[in-house]
């Protein structure tokens, strides 16, 4: 065997491997184990977490309080089945487990749902609050990539929620809106899904924001790869974190497109932590939407 010494690597990960509608940069995400290792308390302090929750009780308060009932042909004593796409360490998946729900979380990233399962190992050999948050509830974690969600059946969930501008980070209207039908076509007729995403228009309130817009559109005019809302840069030491944001007719169109019937939007503060004034540019959307027959 030929010593690895000889041979002078990049820092680059493999990306020959990356799967439809993963940006170079959102691969680093997913295969940085260090990212997984700190979300927690990355995360811990950021307003949007608690708006998220606050909106997630009042849709989804939990079997026998839900607005959407289950299906009639489901067995009565069959608990709801929400799937978490994109769930990360499980900052949404636990609390909806909590409420009664069985959650299936998916995420691309294998040491994100390696988190998720050392919290449900950890709260059964020890008692934590963690304990008390999924007793009532199951959590199971499949690794997959939103845009593949081919080998879920149909019908197979009550909800869905796809939070922290997960749907943003795939790059490519046709993929974002290979998602959305496919998580139309997983959940329940009269189930829902809730999205977060980031408002394209919120750039203005940034420093130097317009002339990032001025280049996204340039962007996207030069090369047909590119759509107007890419937008790349550093985080947690990533230097190409890929996220797209959107407008607010854009987003709606992908939903309508994709089969769904809106049936609210929040405007958020530009911070995150509240709801945006009326007057005032949003920082982005969360939105209600509903499967019908």
């Amino acid at each position: 065997m030929r010593s690895g010494k000889k041979y002078r690597l990049s820092g680059d990960s493999a990306h020959w491997r990356r799967p439809a509608g993963v940006a170079p940069g959102t691969w680093d995400y997913v295969t940085d184990w260090s990212i997984a290792d700190h979300y927690d308390t990355f995360v811990a302090d950021t307003p949007l977490c608690r708006v998220d929750e606050g909106i997630l009780r009042d849709v989804l308060p939990g079997p026998g309080k839900d607005s959407q009932p289950i299906q009639e042909t489901a067995s009565i004593d069959r608990k709801p089945v929400i799937f978490d796409f994109g769930c990360g360490t499980g900052r949404t998946a636990i609390p909806l487990a909590a409420r009664g729900y069985n959650v299936v979380g998916i995420d691309l990233s294998q040491r994100m749902l390696e988190k998720v399962r050392q919290k449900v190992l950890g709260s059964q050999s020890h008692h934590s609050e963690v304990t008390q948050e999924i007793a009532t509830g199951n959590i199971e974690t499949i690794r997959a990539n939103l845009v593949q969600l081919g080998c879920f059946e149909s019908d197979s969930a009550d909800h869905g929620v796809c939070l922290f501008s997960t749907l943003g980070m795939i790059q490519g209207s046709q993929n974002r809106r290979s998602f959305l039908a496919h998580a139309r076509r997983i959940i329940r007729v009269r189930g829902s899904l809730v999205i977060h995403v980031h408002n394209r228009w919120a750039a203005l309130r940034e420093h130097r924001g317009a002339r990032s817009l001025i280049r996204s559109l340039w962007a996207s005019i030069r090369d047909e790869d590119k759509e107007f809302g890419d937008t790349t840069y550093a985080y947690r030491g990533l230097e190409r974190m890929f996220m797209h944001r959107f407008s607010k007719r854009e987003l709606i169109g992908d939903l309508r497109i994709s089969g769904w019937h809106v049936k609210q939007i929040w405007r958020l503060a530009i911070d995150g932590s509240k709801l945006a004034h009326p007057l005032a540019i949003p920082g982005g959307y969360t939105i209600l939407v509903e499967r019908r027959s």
